[in-house]
């Protein structure tokens, strides 16, 4: 696959046309939205309780419940994007950040992969929001975060994928 032009260039993601060769020897152009990537945070606070935001989104025009999150600046390791975005959005610091996983989030065209991060020993602080963010803490218990999740009130891929797969793989095990 090789690009042959940008259609768009933004502050956090370009726009650009491939040529695909299908098994067939056919050439294809396709339409790729180019992304450095980014991160998801999985809060867990000491009585178990986990830390969701609400976050307005212009691009569904709605407020969802979300995993802090951010896009990883050029030349910044993940585990350092994953604390920026966790303070900046929360106000909380964690004594402990390990990588839980990486997925693609929607790989029918946009090459963005998250990290998925989990972060234990929080202590509180003040946020520090970009400018237009309008994000509100909810520290949720688990179990109702995981009701949430299966009832359709939390409807933001990468926090379903991050509460999902930390019950499956990681507390269950800890049980």
């Amino acid at each position: 696959m090789s690009e042959s032009d940008v259609l768009f260039s933004g502050k956090r993601f370009r726009v650009v046309h491939v040529h695909q060769q299908t098994p067939a020897g056919r050439t294809l152009r396709r339409e790729i939205i180019r992304h450095p990537g980014a991160v998801a945070i999985l809060p867990i606070l000491e009585d178990g309780r986990v830390c969701l935001i609400e976050n307005y989104r212009v691009a569904v025009d709605d407020t969802l419940l979300e995993l802090p999150a951010g896009t990883i600046e050029p030349g910044e390791p993940p585990l350092e994007t994953a604390a920026r975005e966790l303070t900046e959005e929360t106000g909380y610091r964690a004594a402990r950040v390990e990588l839980l996983t990486t997925f693609f989030t929607s790989p029918g065209i946009l090459d963005e992969r998250m990290v998925l991060y989990l972060a234990t020993g929080l202590s509180p602080g003040p946020t520090a929001l970009e400018e237009g963010e309008q994000i509100v803490v909810r520290n949720t218990p688990w179990e109702e975060a995981l009701a949430m999740a299966r009832d359709g009130r939390i409807e933001d891929g990468k926090t379903l994928a991050g509460l999902l797969y930390y019950e499956t793989f990681v507390r269950k095990r800890a049980d």
